[in-house]
């Protein structure tokens, strides 16, 4: 009989199954090797872990493998990393400093991560003014649990569970082990989906005349950015960076550049969105206003002069249109739902959609997003559903108009 520890037995033959389970755990996720004692894998996903005892209680750590020998010559070197004895302690101040220093060379971080981190670590000072002077030692549990709620009535659930997890990895950057780190005994929150409130198509025209004649030399620019929005999908951030020559008019298509690439990604940074009808008539309408003004704006803002859009942000005169004609606020990104949104209802099928958004996940994130479709639409769809069998000329005239409306 094989012995169940071998390489040969783990990584290709199988034991016989009442010897895998004689060293299977109750619930059948860990299997231990009675020759390797502080080797144990994790059944469904098959990766090797090292187990040992600290202060009585039992903690494993990956060794990042899933084959046996490798496993074994990683056993030593993980197990003496365990049981290595705690350096002292310092503050929560002192592993701050050293956790922004860490963060601000990290090449990997992106501009706008680096910035929300910041934000994070802001908030968490705002709630917790005295975490700063204290020992990590004596960061406990309760007062975790304390700052929790004075936190969680101030923000919403997303930013407190990122602030949460910034105050976990600053801990571990002081040197806290994972068990011993209070901030994972406060568990994070389930995060709602926003429920959308969009504008009807006459309600965002009238959101757009509100913005143009608010009698500010910016009114007309913010309005024009808000249709770029509308019209491309692209996020505040893509939309200031399209330039002119990023305009194929030819080839009906815009390029943008995608903002929330990771930079250790391998994923295209551009992608094509195509340029839909009132896309076109707002384009050729600043495709002149651009020519008859390039001297201009290359003088007053020369970076800035081959851009698209003047502005780099409209949310102010969104915000007060929205407020004069008595609709729901919309945010900037919500003009990004609201074209995904009139895509789909238009009947462009969910993994285009997601394409033109710039996801790479082939529709999954778009398809729990943008899958539903505002009442009005959800209304109209619903009328077409009947229990009765239609009549031979009723099924002909269905047919075609469900093709003339895909086209």
């Amino acid at each position: 009989m094989p012995d169940p520890t071998s390489e040969a037995t783990t990584a290709g033959c199988k034991a016989p199954k009442a010897i895998q389970d004689r060293h299977l755990s109750k619930d059948g996720k860990w299997r231990y090797f009675p020759k390797v004692p502080n080797l144990v894998q994790y059944t469904s996903t098959g990766t090797y872990y090292a187990r040992a005892k600290l202060n009585g209680n039992s903690v494993r750590r990956s060794l990042e493998t899933t084959v046996f020998s490798v496993a074994k010559l990683k056993l030593a070197d993980k197990l003496k990393e365990i049981r290595k004895p705690r350096a002292p302690l310092g503050s929560f101040g002192e592993a701050l400093e050293r956790y922004v220093a860490e963060m601000e060379h990290d090449h990997t971080i992106l501009p706008n991560t680096l910035k929300y981190r910041r934000n994070c670590l802001q908030a968490l000072a705002a709630t917790w003014p005295a975490l700063g002077g204290l020992p990590l030692g004596k960061i406990t549990a309760a007062g975790c649990k304390e700052w929790a709620q004075r936190f969680c009535a101030k923000y919403d659930e997303q930013y407190f569970n990122n602030t949460l997890g910034t105050l976990r990895r600053i801990l571990e950057t002081g040197g806290v082990r994972q068990e011993d780190n209070p901030a994972f005994k406060i568990k994070r929150l389930g995060v709602k989906r926003k429920e959308l409130h969009l504008p009807e198509p006459d309600q965002f025209d009238q959101i757009l005349r509100t913005m143009e004649t608010a009698g500010r030399w910016t009114s007309r620019h913010c309005a024009n950015l808000a249709r770029f929005l509308a019209y491309s999908g692209c996020r505040i951030s893509e939309a200031a960076q399209v330039t002119w020559p990023d305009v194929d008019f030819e080839k009906g298509e815009i390029r943008v550049r995608n903002a929330k690439r990771p930079k250790t990604s391998s994923e295209d940074a551009l992608r094509f969105v195509p340029i839909i009808p009132p896309m076109r008539e707002l384009l050729e309408r600043l495709q002149r206003e651009y020519r008859e003004s390039k001297l201009v704006r290359a003088e007053q803002d020369p970076e800035r002069a081959d851009c698209v859009c003047v502005m780099t942000e409209c949310l102010f005169s969104l915000k007060r249109a929205c407020k004069l004609n008595g609709l729901p606020h919309i945010s900037q990104h919500d003009l990004r739902h609201l074209f995904a949104t009139q895509c789909i209802e238009a009947g462009v099928d969910v993994p285009t959609v997601s394409r033109w958004l710039g996801h790479s996940d082939g529709g999954a994130l778009a398809m729990r997003v943008y899958g539903h479709l505002r009442r009005e639409h959800s209304a109209t769809m619903a009328q077409r559903v009947t229990f009765t069998r239609p009549a031979p000329g009723q099924v002909l005239q269905l047919q075609l108009g469900i093709s003339q409306g895909a086209a």
